[in-house]
C-alpha cells in the first residue's frame, strides 16, 4: 500500500509539474481578463458557442469514443508514402504579389495588398503535448521559422497544438510585426515573451485595420483549451479585407448558420479557406464533413474554395484521403472551383483560372 500511494504521489507530482511547463500556455492573465469580462460570449467564465452545441456526441458515450481514438487502428490514418510538396523561397517572392502558400493542415502564408501574413503556422514536427502523438506525414515537414521573411501578422484562431505552436511562436515572435487572435489566447502570448503592444486580442465580429486591410475576427463553432481547463479562450475565424478581395480563413469549426451570416454580411467572399479534415461522427458538430464543406462555401458565396486540415496530422479515423477524394467530387458536382495546390505550391491570387493535379491520386494506398 505504501508503494503504491508513493506512485501516486510521484505521478501527481510529475504531472503538476508537466503541466506547467511554458508550452501549455497560460490561463487569462489581468489584460485578457478585463477584455473577457466585456463579452457577451462568456458565461461562468466559460466561452460557448453562438448556438447550442455538443462536443462529443459519441453514441456509446465519451469513454467508448476515447478509447476507439486510442486504441483502435484504423487503416489509413497516415500516409505510407512522402506526400508531395514543393519548396518555394518566400524569402525571393515579389511582395506585391497577391498569392497563398498552403504549408499543410490548417497553416498559410498569404500575400496581399503588400502586407505578409501567416495564419496557424504550425511548423514543429509533432501538434501534441507528448512527443509520440500526432506526427507530421512523412514529406509535408518541410518548411521551418527560418525559411520565412519578415512578417506584418500572424493569425492564430485559437490554442490547439495544431493551430497554436509555442516553438514556431518562439522563433517567430521577433520578426513579427502583430499578431491577431481571439480573447483570451494573448495571455499564451504574452507568457512565452510577445510583448503586449503586438497583440490584439478580439471579440467575434470585432475588427482592426492596418494600411489599407481590415481584419475581421469572426465567429466559429468549435471549443479550446492546451491543457485541463477548455473553453478559457476564443475559438474564431478571420476576414481578411482589401479594397478589392476578401479572403476567408474558417480556422476549425462545425458547420452552423454563421457560414450564412458572414456572406450575407460581406457580400460573398473571394476565396474561402474552409475546414475539410478530423472529422468524425463522434464529434461531427466542432468539425465538417466534406459535404458541410461544400455547404459552407455556398453558404459564403465563396467564388473559389481551398479545402485545408488535411494532409499532415492524424487526429482522426478517417482516411487521410478521404477529405480530398470526397470535396473534390462534391465541388465538381457542385460547379465550385476547389483549389488543389500541393503543400508550398504558390496559389495567385489574381488568377481567374486555376490547373492544379489532383496529386493525392498519385499517393493513395
Amino acid at each position: 500500500m505504501r508503494e503504491l500511494l508513493c506512485f501516486y504521489a510521484f505521478l501527481a507530482v510529475f504531472l503538476l509539474f508537466y503541466l506547467n511547463l511554458p508550452k501549455f500556455g497560460h490561463l487569462p492573465d489581468k489584460i485578457s481578463r478585463e477584455k473577457i469580462k466585456r463579452s457577451k460570449h462568456v458565461k461562468n467564465g466559460k466561452f460557448h458557442n453562438m448556438y447550442p452545441t455538443v462536443q462529443m456526441t459519441a453514441e456509446n458515450g465519451l469513454l467508448c469514443a476515447i478509447a476507439d481514438f486510442l486504441f483502435v487502428r484504423h487503416p489509413n490514418t497516415k500516409p505510407k508514402k512522402n506526400l508531395p510538396a514543393v519548396k518555394t523561397d518566400l524569402r525571393s517572392l515579389d511582395e506585391n504579389r497577391d498569392l497563398m502558400i498552403w504549408f499543410g493542415h490548417s497553416s498559410y502564408y498569404i500575400q496581399l495588398n503588400g502586407l505578409r501574413f501567416l495564419i496557424d503556422p504550425v511548423f514543429s514536427k509533432r501538434a501534441s503535448p507528448v512527443p509520440f502523438k500526432v506526427v507530421s506525414f512523412k514529406g509535408t515537414d518541410i518548411y521551418r521559422p527560418e525559411d520565412m521573411p519578415e512578417i506584418d501578422f500572424i493569425l492564430i484562431t485559437h490554442d490547439h497544438w495544431d493551430h497554436l505552436d509555442y516553438p514556431t511562436v518562439l522563433k517567430m515572435m521577433k520578426k513579427t510585426k502583430r499578431f491577431i487572435t481571439g480573447l483570451g489566447i494573448g495571455s499564451h502570448l504574452r507568457h512565452w515573451g510577445v510583448e503586449n503592444n503586438k497583440i490584439s486580442e478580439l471579440d467575434w465580429n470585432e475588427s482592426v485595420s492596418f494600411d489599407g486591410i481590415s481584419i475581421d475576427c469572426l465567429p466559429a463553432r468549435h471549443f479550446s483549451g492546451r491543457s485541463i481547463f477548455s473553453n478559457r479562450s476564443l475559438w474564431v475565424s478571420f476576414l481578411i479585407r482589401s479594397s478589392d478581395y476578401k479572403l476567408y480563413a474558417s480556422g476549425d469549426s462545425g458547420y452552423d448558420n454563421h457560414y450564412g451570416d458572414i456572406g450575407n454580411r460581406f457580400d460573398g467572399v473571394d476565396l474561402a479557406l474552409l475546414e475539410c479534415g478530423q472529422y468524425d461522427k463522434n464529434w461531427r458538430e466542432i468539425h465538417q464533413f466534406p459535404e458541410k464543406t461544400v455547404q459552407a462555401a455556398q453558404d459564403l458565396r465563396a467564388k473559389r474554395i481551398f479545402a485545408g486540415h488535411n494532409s499532415r496530422f492524424c487526429i482522426c479515423n478517417h482516411p487521410w484521403f478521404d477529405p480530398l477524394l470526397k470535396v473534390s467530387d462534391l465541388a465538381e458536382k457542385n460547379n465550385l472551383t476547389l483549389l488543389t495546390p500541393k503543400i508550398g505550391e504558390v496559389v495567385n491570387l489574381r488568377e481567374m483560372t486555376f490547373s492544379f493535379d489532383q496529386w493525392w491520386k498519385d499517393v493513395l494506398p
